[in-house]
């Protein structure tokens, strides 16, 4: 091997390992929402109610959602403040022109928030625990079980997606 090679080596492995502890500590400033051994009492921060109202609740919708008149499938989410800490969540899919394929309801608590993840509340349900991750002006449903979402529609869709929220009320 000869020394410039041996060179780019060496410097392809630092530029290899600076990335990978670059991703691994990027995002440690995540607020917790939970109590474990290592934390005493981490508080989450609640917010106020008149911002939760003005900035997370409101009626959100999957892409085709604007080519519902083409007979495009959609999911809807309505989601509406119930306190500093807890929304409530109802989804349902398009059910006029179709039978609806999807169908929850439930409440999520907040869990945190930051300027790089936006404001993430969960929700348990079915034994697994699902994600509701709210930033300029999306909704993300997520869940660690990638079944989890399946449960609550038929026909092999999930609750699974980003959803945009939109300006007028969701038409169901």
């Amino acid at each position: 091997m000869t020394l410039s090679s041996h060179r780019f080596h060496s410097v392809a492995a630092l530029t290899l390992m600076a990335s990978a502890l670059a991703a691994v500590t990027g995002c440690h400033n995540v607020m917790p929402a939970v109590k474990n051994s290592s934390h005493s009492a981490v508080a989450v921060h609640s917010i106020p109610v008149d911002v939760m109202k003005d900035y997370i609740s409101g009626d959100y919708a999957s892409a085709d959602y604007d080519k519902r008149a083409q007979g495009y499938d959609w999911i809807g989410v309505m989601v509406r403040a119930e306190s500093d800490q807890q929304i409530d969540i109802k989804i349902r899919s398009r059910s006029d022109i179709k039978k609806q394929t999807c169908q929850f309801d439930g409440k999520a608590t907040l869990m945190g928030q930051d300027a790089a993840h936006g404001t993430i509340f969960q929700a348990q349900t079915n034994d697994s625990t699902v994600f509701f991750q709210f930033k300029d002006n999306m909704l993300t449903i997520d869940s660690p079980d990638t079944y989890a979402l399946n449960y609550f529609c038929s026909g092999g869709a999930s609750l699974a997606g980003e959803y945009q929220k939109l300006t007028e009320d969701l038409a169901i």
